[in-house]
């Protein structure tokens, strides 16, 4: 007779959960200091943010993982940490926080994609 191994998805969680925290720590801060410092204060010209040049930045493959890693990994990675903060506190149900917190980052995810292959069209 075997034993039945009970498997675990955790390790799928916490690689989402450290590769969107790489994502926040670096990427997050470069897109903020140029969306909204750069181009603001005059050192880059407003033309880099117009709308088809945006358009033609956001709209390609390039775009597709400028999406991913800063705005569905970072997702994992705060929805992760809230998962764990609610465990701490022991608040809830742990299974329901794992749906919660992962259904809801897998939910804004694919509304970001569809926003993305929507303008793809």
């Amino acid at each position: 007779m075997e034993k039945c191994i009970k498997r675990s998805d955790e390790p799928i969680w916490w690689a989402l959960f450290s590769a969107g925290g790489v994502c926040f720590a670096v990427f997050v801060p470069a897109a903020i200091l140029f969306i909204a410092l750069l181009i603001p204060i005059g050192l880059l010209p407003i033309e880099t943010l117009g709308f088809e040049h945006s358009c033609s930045l956001l709209f390609n493959v390039g775009g597709l993982l400028f999406i991913g890693v800063v705005i569905c990994l970072p997702l994992f990675h705060a929805m992760h940490r809230i998962r764990h903060g609610l465990h701490d506190l022991k608040l809830g149900n742990d299974k329901a926080n794992k749906g919660v917190a992962y259904g809801s980052a897998i939910l804004l995810s694919i509304l970001a994609l569809i926003g993305f292959f929507l303008g793809v069209m």
